[in-house]
């Protein structure tokens, strides 16, 4: 009873508890064939769980996360809070040998004891039993770095803080051929961090050394907090002749002159001298007819005249006529 208590299901059939509990070393009706439906309906009900939990994760990191919930380790680890130990059904061989407190053992059962509640039950009474073990664990857990070892987290670690990966060299082993040891290396140049891993082969050693590298990482950062960020110096853009120039900070410029009250520039000395040479070729008025028919002459412009003293100093003077020279007149006969 008190076993089904910390379970959270009281079985109809208590036989089926019975058989859940008993080891093959005990008798012929042990829980095996239990086991193998209990860990279907477990890997069900955690796949669900995750699968509502976690919305944000991809099938890969899915799978990652479910097979370290149900595997070994964590089966043992419920079946220890639930003292699952004192209630099991043990050969005598196997009480001698401390097979109740066997990893396996303890795991086999607790799956054995979930196959036997859905035989009992029905799926949704098995999936509350599951739920209410494992949410407490799901509470705890970072789902992001469940199920990956020292390295993975060491190399993914150094990468987000765009740091070079580590380096593992061998620094020596030890014992007898059959019974290696191997000291391990693991450097961080960047952060002059040095630590040494033992295990019982090669990679046993890199992941010992990469779990001490990654903490003396976690620590160096913690204790050396980037440094806050300078304040840029605020600047000013100036467009000059459509230039875009950065200046510092200046004074505030003056206000823009409106269009119709800017000065207009005064035209260059070559207008005026276009505009004199122009007056200078334009020809003169011809004789104008007046109402009294007598002729006159139209005043030339200011600028026409200085333009036709000008030209007439330039020119050649003609030679002057003898002063003998009879004028020619023409006289006309008077009529009767």
């Amino acid at each position: 009873m008190l076993l089904q208590n910390r379970l959270g299901h009281t079985f109809k059939d208590a036989t089926l508890l019975q058989q859940a509990l008993t080891h093959r070393s005990h008798s012929t009706l042990h829980n095996e064939r239990l086991e193998f439906l209990g860990d279907s309906i477990l890997n069900c009900v955690v796949a669900s769980l995750l699968f509502d939990r976690y919305t944000k994760i991809d099938e890969g990191d899915l799978s990652r996360v479910r097979a370290n919930l149900v595997k070994q380790q964590s089966l043992y680890e419920i079946a220890q809070r639930l003292e699952l130990s004192q209630f099991l059904r043990l050969g005598e061989g196997e009480l001698k040998s401390g097979g109740f407190r066997r990893p396996s053992i303890l795991a086999d059962t607790l799956e054995a004891l979930f196959g036997a509640i859905f035989l009992d039950a029905g799926f949704d009474a098995a999936r509350d039993v599951i739920r209410a073990l494992y949410i407490p664990i799901l509470d705890t857990v970072d789902p992001k770095t469940l199920g990956k070892d020292a390295k993975t987290l060491l190399q993914e670690y150094l990468q987000g803080k765009k740091i070079a990966l580590p380096q593992y060299n061998v620094v020596a082993t030890h014992g007898a051929a059959h019974n290696q040891e191997f000291e391990i290396e693991c450097l961080v140049p960047k952060l002059d961090i040095q630590v040494f891993g033992n295990g019982g082969s090669r990679r046993a050693g890199e992941q010992a050394a990469a779990k001490l590298a990654l903490e003396a990482v976690q620590k160096a950062f913690v204790k050396a907090p980037s440094a806050p960020r300078k304040a840029k110096p605020r600047t000013a853009q100036l467009k000059l002749s459509g230039i875009a120039t950065i200046q510092p900070d200046a004074p505030a410029a003056a206000p823009e002159v409106a269009p119709d009250d800017a000065v207009k520039p005064a035209a260059p000395a070559k207008d005026k001298v276009l505009v004199e040479v122009a007056a200078a070729k334009a020809p003169a008025k011809a004789h104008v007819p007046a109402a009294n028919g007598s002729a006159e002459m139209a005043a030339p412009s200011k600028a026409g005249s200085q333009a036709a003293e000008t030209v007439a100093a330039a020119a050649p003077t003609p030679a002057a006529a003898p002063s003998n020279a009879t004028p020619h007149t023409t006289s006309k006969s008077k009529t009767a």
